[in-house]
């Protein structure tokens, strides 16, 4: 009998730990919470793939539970969820998903939250104030959160706040598409991008370039003593005779939308449309949004919307293209930055 022939660990003589190569392939698996079923389930149909199965209750007590029904060991999990009203109850679901999917083993896990909660408490406006949107991302990452993706978020520097890769998205050419294919002639030639604050200032650049229109701005000033009241001072900019498309990142109650299209009526404008990532639609904003300072509202449906807070003025358009070819990129380790010309 022979003597027994001894190997030679190739990988350590390149240079490489000795150890084993597993044959799993990677497989994405796509979740979601019971904010926003219908989006979650069109992100899972534009993948090609269904929801992972999962059990939700919520007891007499109020208290949550989940648990998936199916193996999540190995997986990269992204977890839709959305939030709007109620957004405690989505948030705190959203945590307890979270611990039971690092429980569970997955490999890595993927927030997929379209509107951000508590995104407008970004910083200290006055002394004894938290800055409730970092104490968010705190959370999600005790909870087993490795990755961040949302649209459009309230405050870029919110991304510094999670110690972890964050995609910020842009709703701006799903809205820009449906502008560039249903403005009438008359609209195109008069059209001005307007900012209702000055903070939208660098946004409303953005769709003045790719439109090709003038900008004007509104100057405002909020009390912050008073939640949701706006008192509008002046209009920078030609509005006359225009089509005014105002563009902001959120709608709540509506206020500073029908303040500001009514300063530009009172200015002289022609007309008044209205482009907003996120329809939080805060009572009363769907009444608000009836005036008649307004011509048109255009949204995407990153926010639930039900059936009785939509009005014949409204457009909703889908947002889950846009996340899903996000969640793809993430996936096969592409380039989400890509997706909007180098922006993101």
């Amino acid at each position: 009998m022979g003597r027994k022939k001894n190997t030679v660990d190739l990988d350590r003589d390149n240079g490489i730990a000795p150890g084993l190569v597993a044959k799993t392939k990677k497989r994405l698996v796509v979740a979601a919470g019971r904010s926003h079923p219908e989006l979650a389930a069109q992100v899972a149909a534009q993948l090609g793939t269904e929801l992972a199965p999962t059990e939700h209750r919520t007891f007499a007590s109020g208290e949550i539970y989940t648990r998936f029904e199916v193996s999540i060991r190995g997986c990269d999990v992204f977890v839709v969820q959305s939030f709007g009203p109620p957004v405690n109850e989505w948030l705190m679901e959203l945590l307890i998903m979270l611990d039971a999917l690092k429980r569970a083993s997955a490999k890595r896990i993927t927030v997929v939250a379209p509107y951000f909660p508590y995104s407008r408490q970004d910083k200290k406006g006055r002394g004894r104030e938290p800055i409730s949107a970092r104490l968010v991302t705190d959370l999600l990452t005790t909870a087993g959160a490795d990755r961040i993706m949302s649209v459009d978020l309230h405050a870029a520097q919110i991304q510094g706040f999670f110690d972890g890769p964050v995609d910020h998205l842009f709703a701006k050419p799903v809205l820009l598409e449906h502008f560039e294919q249903n403005l009438d002639p008359v609209d195109r030639e008069t059209l001005t991008v307007v900012s209702p604050d000055m903070g939208r200032v660098r946004v409303a650049d953005t769709w003045s370039d790719s439109l090709g229109a003038p900008l004007a701005i509104i100057h405002k000033r909020r009390d912050p003593k008073v939640a949701n009241q706006v008192t509008v001072h002046e209009i920078v900019g030609e509005v006359a005779g225009r089509t005014c498309l105002l563009v902001d990142d959120m709608i709540d109650t509506g206020g500073t939308i029908v303040k500001a299209a009514q300063a530009l009526k009172d200015a002289g404008a022609r007309k008044v449309i209205v482009a907003a990532t996120h329809a939080i639609f805060s009572p009363p904003a769907t009444e608000r949004l009836q005036n008649i300072a307004i011509d048109e509202v255009v949204v995407t449906d990153t926010v639930p919307i039900p059936a009785d807070e939509r009005f014949d003025k409204l457009t909703v358009l889908p947002i889950a293209p846009l996340l899903a070819r996000a969640i793809h990129e993430v996936f096969q380790d592409g380039s989400v930055t890509s997706m909007f010309g180098g922006e993101a």
